[in-house]
């Protein structure tokens, strides 16, 4: 799913992920009327449309609107990412060294925790 996201697809899929329940597109218009955006919901279905095609989102067809929720949760998706980035670097420990040189002091004591627990893991 290390698919990239346009502009309006991550706006979309962020309402999904903030969602506490399956949207239509027309929870979605309203969000983004509310929000001052203006869309079709022709518009937001052809997005949901393709949004399942790239495996983001899982519809529930048995009901009318159709019903759309995230296959994977905002966390898995951004983490797809970072590791689309990384695999694309020639120099993964430039890389690496240049992120953990940038984060704050807390998301790095966040990282030597979560690496202690996987090294004990084993």
């Amino acid at each position: 799913m290390a698919n990239t996201l346009g502009e309006l697809e991550r706006a979309v899929m962020d309402a999904v992920w903030d969602a506490t329940e399956p949207v239509t597109a027309y929870d979605v218009r309203d969000q983004f009327e509310t929000a001052g955006r203006s869309l079709a919901a022709t518009t937001l279905l052809t997005v949901f449309s393709r949004l399942e095609k790239k495996g983001f989102v899982s519809s529930d067809r048995s009901v009318r609107p159709y019903r759309y929720s995230a296959v994977a949760p905002r966390e898995h998706h951004v983490a797809e990412l970072m590791h689309e980035v990384l695999g694309g670097s020639s120099d993964r420990t430039a890389v690496l060294e240049r992120f953990v040189g940038s984060v704050s002091a807390a998301d790095a004591a966040t990282l030597q925790q979560l690496l202690r627990t996987e090294d004990s893991r084993g």
